[in-house]
């Protein structure tokens, strides 16, 4: 049974922070950040809300597009389209069952996860009618579910005969999709945020064959970016694990909330714009 979108008057849509009024690939790394960031928030709510916020940041284009539980946005200004899925609701029943979905299908380029390939399989129809006459740079986002969405919509419209190419993935909280050659498919930069302790991540587990696509980008427990790997990680996330506890909170849950990553990106930004030096690899910037 697939239900409604949440009602507008219970969805807090907050406006976006940077006006599109220029091309998306003329925004620094961080901005673009926050920008799909805050895409991929609102793409949990209803469509005639969302309509009004993005028009007020030069968003002309809004499309929704659902068929049986699978849900995304098509967002689009003059000069670029923004191609944004929704992440998982625990209120569906087709979002956990997709979920839940370890096993891969074998496709032309290697393997992915079943359930993650099956909701794309019935969007991308739709998706892809709306880019066939498009000339604009497709960028692609989304949280969860919808992370692994963008990634595997990436993929099909990389390999579709439609002119439009992916130029970019910003996904937050993002399950691995397929096993290491479907992975390693797609030569195009993909910024895979990953807050501390977020539990989706690291599933499916490697041991059936998953990895990861993109380039992760770890957000430790102060909220900063950091390169930190083995035990040093670790530690990291045991120190972010405690101090959620003396909060009532259990970080394996709140660090996978789309708020959460909104909020970190939008501290950076912020904090970036006011002076201070945020420390990014140069490679991302």
């Amino acid at each position: 049974m697939t239900q409604e979108s949440p009602p507008i008057a219970c969805f807090p849509a907050e406006p976006l922070s940077i006006r599109l009024d220029r091309p998306f690939h003329q925004l620094s790394w961080l901005d673009k950040s926050l920008v799909m960031a805050e895409l991929s928030r609102l793409a949990y709510g209803p469509p005639e809300l969302i309509s009004k916020v993005v028009y007020e940041a030069g968003i002309d284009q809004c499309d929704f597009v659902q068929q049986a539980g699978s849900e995304a946005y098509v967002f689009g200004t003059k000069y670029d389209c923004m191609i944004v899925s929704r992440g998982t609701e625990p209120t569906k029943l087709e979002d956990i069952a997709a979920d839940a979905k370890a096993w891969t299908v074998a496709c032309d380029i290697g393997r992915v996860h079943s359930g993650f390939d099956s909701h794309v399989q019935m969007l991308w129809p739709d998706i892809e009618n709306r880019l066939r006459e498009n000339q604009r740079p497709v960028w692609f986002g989304g949280h969860s579910l919808g992370g692994a969405m963008a990634a595997v919509c990436a993929v099909r419209c990389k390999l579709s005969p439609i002119p439009s190419n992916p130029q970019a993935i910003f996904s937050f909280g993002a399950p691995r999709v397929g096993n290491r050659q479907y992975a390693s498919f797609l030569k195009i930069r993909h910024y895979r945020w990953v807050n501390n302790n977020d539990i989706v991540p690291r599933f499916p587990p490697r041991f059936l064959g998953y990895h990861h696509m993109g380039r992760e980008i770890y957000v430790n427990r102060k909220g900063k970016i950091s390169r930190i790997h083995n035990w040093l990680r670790f530690h990291d996330r045991v120190r972010g694990f405690l101090y959620g506890l003396r909060r009532g909170k259990i970080d394996y849950l709140c660090d996978h909330s789309m708020r959460e990553y909104v909020a970190i990106v939008r501290h950076l930004h912020q904090t970036e714009k006011q002076g201070t030096r945020i420390r990014i690899p140069n490679s991302l910037r």
